[in-house]
């Protein structure tokens, strides 16, 4: 099938690479020069585990192609993916602008039956809206068929979830249309939930939402762990056994962040505001998340009697392993919080350092954790990368000023 796929961030370049990977002839679109010129050559704007060597086997076959012309890759398409960014705005308010502007470029660009596909994060209403923007545009309604088609997948592990996904989701007007998304998916074997836009935009809001709720819940019964010499670990796995909990999300540490949950969990609070309900839980699980953070950082405090003067090392700088994303990274306040309060930091990540040095140009970075541990008063788990499972423990102790560990990803037994 030919298909587009407009915008190469996580979402748009590891489903167009799956795409073309599973035989479809798939042109990317991007408005940046330099990152086009980048796929032309096979190098991925984005750190993904395998996504270099499946975008050069794909580029390599003539399955993939990357252009910066919305037009091109439209007028020979049969599906049409918008793929872009819708950031939060300052009230929580998912930022559609990028997908307007694609709208109305495909709007542009069509000149026969197409499939227009909402992969991006999207409010509940938004397929209506890229509908009317695409015909306002100069579309021929009769050409147009805009379907809901949110992702799942997760940082580091996205092809994985692309190629073996839990479900696929389907929201459309047209049973045609829903079809033709069916046949692109057909060799995945999913389960397939085909239902309308709106249900279909709230279904990854809802799921991200509920899943967030999870992890919050845990770390607050953290809290009550810490408070009653419980053990948060043994609570979780006997919650976990039943069967109506389940075990996954149950894992207490530091809280979630990255690209989809604070902005997913934020923007289903100001959804519900904008249709007239308070969503007052989902408010406190934020607070709850939010105060998760400053909560370590005031252990740790009290630990060393103050943080100034201190000599702090943090391990792992990325929002979770396997990916260079700071967006929301528990590293950031950690550091930020630190540095207020009159310590310094030594850092450690494998992938993520000049992302992290660019906001922090201070702090002072490693080239692995021993370097980080010299003289540490403290070393701080961030995030779990598998090579820090595995150190020699009792060599960071003798490098270190005092041997305190803080794990906030519960890595190590005591």
């Amino acid at each position: 099938m030919k298909v587009a796929v407009v915008g190469t961030g996580y979402v748009g370049l590891v489903t167009g690479v799956v795409l073309a990977h599973l035989g479809n002839d798939v042109v990317c679109v991007d408005k940046d020069p330099a990152k086009v010129e980048k796929l032309r050559n096979g190098i991925p704007p984005i750190y993904e585990p395998g996504i270099e060597e499946m975008l050069k086997k794909t580029i390599e076959d003539g399955f993939f192609q990357i252009t910066d012309s919305i037009s091109d890759a439209v007028e020979t398409a049969e599906v049409v993916f918008i793929a872009v960014g819708t950031p939060p705005g300052p009230d929580g308010t998912p930022d559609l602008t990028a997908v307007r502007a694609v709208a109305k470029g495909i709007g542009q660009s069509i000149r026969k039956p197409t499939v227009v596909v909402n992969k991006s994060t999207v409010p509940v209403g938004s397929g209506e809206l890229v509908e009317k923007l695409i015909i306002e545009a100069g579309a021929d309604p009769a050409l147009v068929n805009v379907v809901s088609n949110p992702e799942f997948l997760r940082e580091g592990s996205a092809i994985h979830d692309t190629l073996n996904p839990d479900r696929i989701v389907i929201g459309a007007k047209n049973q045609a249309a829903a079809q033709k998304l069916v046949e692109l998916y057909s060799t995945l074997n999913a389960t397939t939930v085909i239902t309308d836009l709106e249900s279909a935009e709230l279904i990854k809001y809802a799921s991200n939402s509920f899943l967030a709720l999870k992890i919050s819940f845990i770390n607050a019964v953290s809290r009550i762990c810490e408070l009653s010499g419980g053990n948060v670990e043994d609570v979780a796995k006997g919650m976990g056994l039943d069967k109506r909990i389940g075990s996954q999300f149950l894992q207490a540490g530091l809280g979630w962040g990255g690209s989809c949950f604070p902005k997913d969990v934020l923007g289903t609070v100001t959804v519900a505001e904008s249709l007239g309900y308070d969503f007052a839980l989902l408010k406190e699980v934020i607070a709850i998340n939010d105060d998760q953070t400053l909560n370590f950082v005031r252990r740790l405090d009290a630990r060393l009697g103050g943080l100034a003067g201190k000599r702090i090392g943090i391990m792992g700088l990325a929002f979770k392993p396997n990916t260079d994303d700071i967006r929301d990274a528990k590293s950031l306040i950690i550091i930020e919080e630190i540095l207020k309060a009159g310590g310094s930091v030594t850092a450690h990540d494998p992938i993520a350092t000049e992302l992290v040095r660019a906001i922090f140009p201070t702090v002072d970075y490693r080239e692995s954790i021993y370097e980080v541990s010299h003289e540490a008063d403290a070393l701080v788990m961030v995030t779990e990368w598998n090579e820090y499972r595995h150190l020699d423990l009792q060599r960071l102790a003798k490098a270190m000023k005092t041997p305190i560990l803080f794990d906030g990803r519960r890595c190590y037994k005591k």
